[in-house]
C-alpha cells in the first residue's frame, strides 16, 4: 500500500516539474525617457503642529519622473515602465533584451546586466514600421507575372 501511495506521489511530482519551459522573444532596449508619473506632496504639519492646531496648512508638491523604455521585438515596440518604482534598475540603451507576456506584465531580463528577471508595466504596443519588416511583409513579384 505505502508503495502505490509512493508511486503515485513520484508520479505527481513529475509531472508537475515537467511543465513546458519558458520561452523568451528577443528584443533590444532603444531609448530611455523620462517621464511624469505622478506627484509627490508633503504636508508641512506635525503632530504636535495638529494637535494644537497652530501648523499651516501649507504643502509641498513636486512632480515625479519616471523611466519609460522602448523595447523594440521582432513586429512590435513596446514602450515599458518598471513596475518596482522605489527601487528601479537603469537599463543600458542598445542592450540585448529577453521577455515574456504573462498576464498584464512583461518579464524582462537584460543579457548585458545580471540576468534576473524584473517586472515591467506594457504602456503601449506599435507595429515596427522600418524597412526591414516593411520588406519581409510585402511579396516581391518576379518579372513573369
Amino acid at each position: 500500500m505505502r508503495f502505490k501511495l509512493f508511486l503515485c506521489v513520484l508520479v505527481l511530482a513529475s509531472v508537475a516539474y515537467a511543465r513546458e519551459p519558458k520561452t523568451y522573444q528577443r528584443g533590444k532596449v532603444l531609448q530611455m525617457d523620462s517621464v511624469a508619473c505622478g506627484v509627490d506632496e508633503k504636508d508641512g504639519q506635525s503632530l504636535a503642529g495638529e494637535m494644537l492646531g497652530t501648523d499651516s496648512g501649507h504643502k509641498k508638491t513636486q512632480e515625479v519622473l519616471c523611466q519609460e523604455y522602448v523595447l523594440q521585438a521582432e513586429n512590435v515596440n513596446y514602450r515599458i515602465r518598471p513596475r518596482d518604482v522605489k527601487h528601479p534598475v537603469l537599463l543600458p540603451p542598445g542592450g540585448q533584451a529577453q521577455f515574456r507576456l504573462q498576464k498584464d506584465k512583461m518579464i524582462l531580463r537584460v543579457e548585458d546586466l545580471d540576468e534576473k528577471e524584473r517586472e515591467y508595466t506594457v504602456v503601449s504596443m506599435t507595429p515596427r514600421t522600418d524597412a526591414s519588416t516593411a520588406d519581409a511583409a510585402t511579396p516581391h513579384l518576379n518579372h513573369l507575372q
